[in-house]
């Protein structure tokens, strides 16, 4: 049984309501939490932390399934800063050490974003080369730690799903696979309802002086290596991390298709509670009604 996975923005919380956080997922049906990006810094300031949750959440009768890499320019597969790329491939390797102690078999890593540097954006071409040797350094590591990688769609050039698949081609290893994230998708899907073409035409427009690339079918482009999958709704303007049922995603057709991923280790809520102002309980019954089959 696929199991059901949900994300918390603990960053916002002190470490006292952690337990009442947990309990609350517990009480209402969630069995299985994300490991955040932010959880895996607190790990890599003091170590303990990582027993601190694992009790927490055996107290609380949930494990961890799925986690997300730490994520930003300087940490980004792409980053072109050579010393940056040194620390960010050491990262990433301690970073999958961490999740093999913490029963972890999937992480979400980003390809990065275009980046400004030296006053000039880097070519697709560039970006693709260092994606690319970053991923040579980290997925022997994943290999023998019998985790996946997962590289995730967002709504830059550097993340389409075309790029995603050309990178797929050069490792055909099952430790590199994709995270389906459908509020990006949405964004590069309908964007084009709002005046402004929304997040996706902005950067397409702004950064790179094109227009944006419409695509409604990146769900199906993924398939047959998606792993697992950030959930969320949006209107398409803007990622906004809504509850499914809040925006406009598909959320039949995306779940029938999610149904059909041959390589889908999990589902996952990428829902942001406080922005979108939904209880645990909304958020777990939502889910549930979508994913039925879901444990």
């Amino acid at each position: 049984m696929i199991p059901l996975t949900y994300l918390f923005d603990f960053s916002a919380q002190s470490d006292n309501s952690i337990p009442y956080v947990l309990k609350e997922f517990a009480v209402n049906g969630a069995k299985h939490l994300v490991l955040t990006d932010y959880m895996i810094s607190r790990i890599f300031q003091s170590y303990s932390f990582a027993d601190t949750m694992k009790e927490e959440m055996g107290n609380a009768g949930l494990d961890f399934v799925d986690a997300h890499a730490m994520f930003g320019p300087r940490l980004d597969l792409c980053t072109p800063l050579p010393q940056d790329r040194r620390i960010a491939v050491l990262r990433l390797n301690m970073t999958l050490e961490i999740l093999a102690y913490m029963g972890v078999d999937t992480i979400t890593v980003h390809v990065g974003n275009n980046v400004r540097f030296e006053e000039k954006y880097q070519s697709l071409e560039q970006n693709i080369e260092r994606i690319e040797d970053a991923l040579s350094q980290i997925l022997p590591t994943a290999e023998r730690l019998g985790i996946t990688v997962c590289i995730e769609n967002i709504w830059f050039p550097t993340n389409t799903p075309e790029v995603l698949l050309g990178i797929k081609e050069h490792f055909p290893t099952d430790a590199l696979g994709f995270c389906y994230d459908a509020g990006h998708a949405n964004l590069c899907a309908k964007g084009y309802l709002h005046e402004d073409n929304g997040v996706h035409g902005r950067v397409w427009q702004g950064f790179y002086g094109k227009d944006p690339v419409w695509d409604d079918k990146i769900a199906e482009k993924m398939l047959p290596h998606i792993v697992n999958c950030h959930l969320h709704d949006n209107d398409g303007s803007s990622d906004q991390h809504k509850c499914p049922g809040n925006g406009n995603v598909d959320w039949q057709h995306i779940a029938g298709l999610l149904r059909k991923a041959p390589r889908l280790k999990s589902i996952q809520s990428e829902v942001i509670l406080g922005r979108d102002m939904v209880s645990i309980r909304t958020l777990c019954e939502t889910f549930r009604k979508i994913f039925p089959e879901c444990d």
